[in-house]
């Protein structure tokens, strides 16, 4: 049975900032490379094999932390820095980390997330994940599951906004990446060490994300 943590940490209507973020899909849809269903699902496809994969690992490896039994959480922050190579998305993961932990304190009240808070009060989104998920009673593969949803589901209710396509259609898309979504989340789970976290390359994401950040004119933050 999935715990009522995850379900929670997975909602969009959670007040954590999410739905301020596109990830890199406003910038696709401006460019041309998102303009239809089959579009988008390439798009989040491929975000969810790249993105997807080391926010699933490192949200499994920051809820281990919590329990002491993985790699600290100061040092997951600086792994994701080190695989993130855009500027523009990394700032993007902290502040949405930063919001994520504020609400997660509030909603969850635990030492795990007071400690986080203290050593890294801006961390990056898997990591405050992975430690909010400790706290709302989750697992590490459900803290996984619920990064590697969150790396589709913004985009895609981002891609329903701007291109005004049928949301039916889309949450059918998200359906049907549900296998795919368990194999990111199996691939997390268990935690890896350190040494062993993911470093997918996603080029095309990391120069939309610096477009995005130059833009005069956007509807999301990123």
């Amino acid at each position: 049975m999935l715990s009522p943590g995850l379900l929670l940490l997975a909602d969009s209507r959670l007040p954590a900032g999410g739905h301020a973020h596109s990830g890199g899909a406003e910038r696709a849809i401006a460019s041309g490379a998102v303009h239809d269903v089959p579009s988008l699902e390439r798009f989040l496809r491929g975000r969810l094999h790249t993105a997807g994969v080391l926010a699933a690992a490192l949200a499994a490896a920051a809820r281990a932390a919590a329990a002491d039994e993985g790699p600290g959480w100061e040092l997951l922050d600086e792994e994701a820095d080190a695989r993130t190579a855009s500027p523009a998305q990394r700032a993007a993961s902290r502040t949405q980390g930063r919001l994520l932990l504020r609400v997660a304190r509030r909603v969850w009240p635990a030492e795990a997330l007071e400690e986080l808070a203290r050593r890294t009060p801006s961390p990056h989104h898997p990591v405050a994940l992975g430690v909010a998920a400790y706290a709302a009673g989750a697992t590490a593969g459900e803290a996984a599951l619920a990064a590697a949803y969150h790396a589709v589901s913004g985009p895609a209710t981002a891609a329903v906004r701007l291109l005004g396509l049928d949301p039916v259609a889309v949450h059918a898309l998200l359906a049907a990446l549900g296998p795919d979504l368990a194999a990111v989340a199996e691939r997390a789970h268990p935690p890896c060490s350190w040494a062993e976290l993911p470093a997918c390359s996603a080029p095309a994401l990391d120069l939309l994300a610096e477009q995005h950040a130059r833009a005069e004119v956007r509807l999301f933050v990123s």
